[in-house]
């Protein structure tokens, strides 16, 4: 049933992904016909998304619960939290071992402990991260445009010769559900002048800028030259608007011009010093978080980080929970916590949102058992670990996860709602749903969350109906 579900999962995002090829241009238009569009100012000029992919546990990371130590025989409705609270730079409020960096810059972040999801039953990760990145829950009549291609239509560059919306460290080939990925990691119908340009590996993004070595600029633009007639002569040509087909033209234009501009030096993160070099470099993701504060600082308005979406691994915990999570928060406590302070040494947190966030949350220990589901109220069972493979964090959960944002005009030292202390630890205060997470962060960039476009006559809205509201308390 599983697999029968996934296949036609991927058959609605690829019939909704080429009904949008033939649309034409999206038309911006007033909220109703009486009430125009207001922008709000913009508090930020920039936003870096590090995404925690595979479902970050709360109570494993930024809030804390009860906490017993692993030994054979440990009842599970004795614990909750897998690793020991610790404090931080922000009083009285603490958050769990193996962030002792991040710990130390809590002070300059707002911590939302009370974000939720709906439950979107089978295939939770395709659809949740779907969600989340889009706005609105898959499968839709279009492609949906990821919420950095809201950002890139609707404010434009920051610097023409840089790409508006950049996308470090997921692959969207060779791993598991690489096509659902590919369905939100996209700007729909905006066009693809709008949609990311993919950086899988940090490391190499420098090569992404460079022309074919040995090949002079002549003969390079010939080359180019010609290959745009190719894409304007395809044999699928008739199954593409003209818009959409123009859109594409000038993505080429776009990744053209860079190839010869000095901004593609921010690309190459092996210009930076020594030092800051091995503060960053952890793996993957912390060579990500460098190579975005240099995105940012040279023009970038929306860079997203993750550490990588793939089944059963990162953050996908379904085994070897408390495991896993040590051995991520090695790859992720310096770089994020070095990320805030070089921002803040340059004079840039304050225009540039960062934000860290993940699909949902998760739950306690044993697979498959009740008590997992954000509406089951009643405690888990009276189960006993003897293995340590089930210490951890194991089940969807989308009853209350956290979001931390630091900078963007965002309260610094602020915590908004809470979770229940027991389980399930579901939010009890201030709940924050994905549309009005989006709305707080659209209305942070100086973006209306009421922006809507017309889309085969009818409208569509940055946050699903234009209902989401921002959280105004967590602004400074």
């Amino acid at each position: 049933m599983e697999n029968t579900s996934r296949r036609e999962f991927v058959r609605s995002l690829a019939a909704a992904a080429s009904a949008t090829l033939l649309l034409p241009e999206p038309r911006g238009r007033a909220s109703s016909e009486a009430v125009a569009i207001v922008h709000p100012p913009a508090k930020a000029d920039a936003i870096i998304v590090l995404w925690m992919a595979g479902g970050m546990a709360a109570p494993d990371t930024f809030d804390p619960k009860k906490y017993k130590p692993f030994a054979p025989g440990l009842a599970v409705p004795d614990v909750i939290s897998t690793f020991p609270a610790i404090p931080t730079s922000l009083d009285g409020v603490q958050i769990c071992q193996g962030f002792e960096q991040i710990a130390e810059v809590m002070d300059r972040a707002t911590l939302i402990r009370s974000h939720v999801q709906p439950d979107l039953g089978s295939i939770l990760h395709s659809r949740h991260q779907y969600h989340w990145h889009t706005g609105y829950v898959p499968p839709q009549t279009v492609a949906c445009p990821h919420i950095g291609a809201w950002i890139s239509r609707v404010l434009g560059p920051r610097n023409p010769v840089m790409p508006a919306f950049i996308n470090i460290g997921q692959r969207l080939e060779g791993i598991g559900e690489n096509e659902e990925i590919k369905a939100f990691t996209t700007a729909g119908f905006f066009g693809s002048e709008f949609g990311p340009m993919n950086l899988p590996y940090p490391e190499q993004a420098a090569l992404a800028v460079r022309p074919p070595q040995g090949m002079e600029p002549g003969r390079f633009a010939s080359r180019y030259k010609h290959f745009k007639k190719l894409v304007a002569s395809a044999p699928n040509r008739e199954f593409t608007s003209d818009y959409h087909q123009e859109s594409m033209l000038r993505s080429l234009e776009n990744a053209h011009r860079l190839l010869s501009a000095k901004e593609r030096n921010a690309f190459d993160s092996t210009q930076e010093p020594k030092e800051v070099l091995e503060k960053y470099d952890t793996g993957r993701f912390g060579r990500g978080c460098l190579l975005a504060r240099r995105l940012v600082e040279n023009g970038a308005r929306y860079v997203e980080v993750t550490t990588e979406y793939i089944p059963f691994v990162h953050w996908d915990t379904h085994d070897r929970g408390h495991e896993t999570l040590a051995k991520l928060k090695q790859e992720i406590d310096r770089p994020i916590a070095t990320l805030i302070r070089d921002l803040e040494s340059r004079g840039m947190l304050d225009r540039t949102l960062v934000v860290i966030a993940s699909e949902f949350s998760r739950d306690m220990i044993v697979e498959g058992r009740p008590g997992s589901s954000a509406n089951d109220q009643a405690n888990s069972p009276k189960d006993f670990l003897q293995q340590p493979n089930h210490y951890g964090q194991h089940r969807h959960f989308t009853g209350g996860s956290t979001v931390v944002l630091f900078g963007g005009g965002v309260r610094k030292g602020f915590v908004y709602g809470k979770t229940a202390d027991e389980r399930p630890c579901l939010a009890v205060e201030n709940p924050v749903g994905v549309s009005d997470l989006h709305a707080t962060l659209f209305t942070a960039m100086g973006v209306s969350p009421q922006t809507v476009f017309d889309i085969e006559g009818r409208p569509f809205y940055a946050t699903q109906d234009g209902k989401g509201l921002p959280v105004d308390a967590i602004f400074a």
